[in-house]
């Protein structure tokens, strides 16, 4: 439905420019032109078409999309008008790995999180839990709370955790009684830090999920499914308890991470939802120059579930106007009482 709806606003946006081209058509002999933004449509659509991965789970009929917006494709699209509405064809993929890239804009599709609760102030965070003394060991944000209980804020896999931040980290949970890990508003970044970060965690190897490449036009071409692991380090973490804060915007390499933690002993997922982001991206380009990228790959949990659509929290907890008001971050607080029973 939500697909549909994409599709009529966009044919409604240009209904009237329809009308014209269909009057001008009788008179003007056919332009180069059209036929090359034409090509740049069908090009992307059945590359789409023969490597996305998620057109069969997410019910998508795409031989419909293009039947419905061949016809659309004109050469009096200027560039904007030519990449709005690429982007919007993007767009009903419901995914936020599929973008169009130009000189001028990026496609973006993040109706994962703008429709759902922010859960997250970085105000309330940053004044009355991190404060004025939080360490930075890397990347890792870390204040203790409550005397005995470890807070850490990792913003982006996209930064860097080295060894001896992991040391640091090391041996300030070792005399505590907790450790609550929030990555709220993470976005992802490198696979291998999310790996890295739950390695540590670990106390011994698992497999965290399966994965599986798209290889051929047909909608059950894939590759077969190979597990995917974390590799425990050297550090024993034993018995320590773990809180995972997450909201919507959880995302990607992060929404990995979440599944990683979600199979460990002792571990609790306390907020909301994550936004998903189980696909790895490919890369195409078009004959003008513009690049695109889509999900090529499926990505399941031990037992069965796609991540492309976020993970549950084992806790759910939103943040209420009043608490934040009051500088209280209501789902750190819920950690604190977890850690506490």
């Amino acid at each position: 439905m939500k697909c549909l709806k994409k599709i009529t606003l966009y044919l409604l946006m240009f209904s009237s420019s329809m009308l014209l081209i269909s009057c001008e058509k009788a008179l003007l002999k056919s332009d180069p032109k059209e036929m090359d933004r034409s090509g740049m449509f069908l090009h992307l659509w059945q590359d789409i078409n023969d490597r996305y991965s998620y057109l069969d789970v997410k019910q998508i009929n795409w031989d419909s999309i293009r039947v419905v917006l061949r016809p659309v494709v004109n050469s009096t699209m200027d560039d904007r008008q030519f990449f709005d509405f690429l982007a919007s064809m993007l767009d009903i993929l419901e995914d936020g790995h599929a973008n169009l890239e130009s000189p001028f804009d990026r496609s973006r599709y993040w109706d994962w999180h703008l429709d759902y609760p922010t859960n997250f102030d970085a105000n309330v965070v940053n004044r009355n839990y991190l404060g004025r003394d939080y360490r930075q060991a890397g990347p890792l944000q870390i204040s203790l709370l409550q005397g005995d209980i470890v807070y850490v804020y990792y913003n982006s896999f996209t930064r860097e955790i080295r060894d001896e931040n992991l040391t640091e980290l090391s041996a300030l949970v070792s005399n505590s009684k907790g450790l609550i890990l929030d990555v709220r508003n993470n976005g992802g970044g490198q696979l291998a830090m999310a790996r890295k970060l739950a390695g540590w965690l670990a106390n011994e190897d698992y497999v965290y999920a399966l994965e599986r490449i798209k290889t051929g036009p047909g909608r059950n071409e894939f590759s077969q499914w190979r597990n995917l692991e974390v590799r425990a380090d050297e550090y024993d973490r034993g018995e320590l308890k773990v809180a995972l804060l997450t909201n919507r915007r959880v995302y990607s390499a992060a929404n990995f991470f979440t599944q990683m933690v979600s199979l460990l002993p002792n571990t609790a997922i306390i907020g909301d939802h994550t936004g998903g982001g189980g696909g790895t991206p490919l890369y195409g380009e078009l004959a003008n120059g513009w690049i695109y990228r889509f999900s090529a790959t499926q990505t399941i949990t031990p037992s069965g579930e796609h991540l492309e659509f976020g993970i549950p929290p084992d806790i759910a907890v939103d943040m209420g106007a009043e608490d934040l008001a009051e500088g209280v971050d209501s789902i750190i607080e819920a950690a604190l009482e977890w850690l506490n029973q």
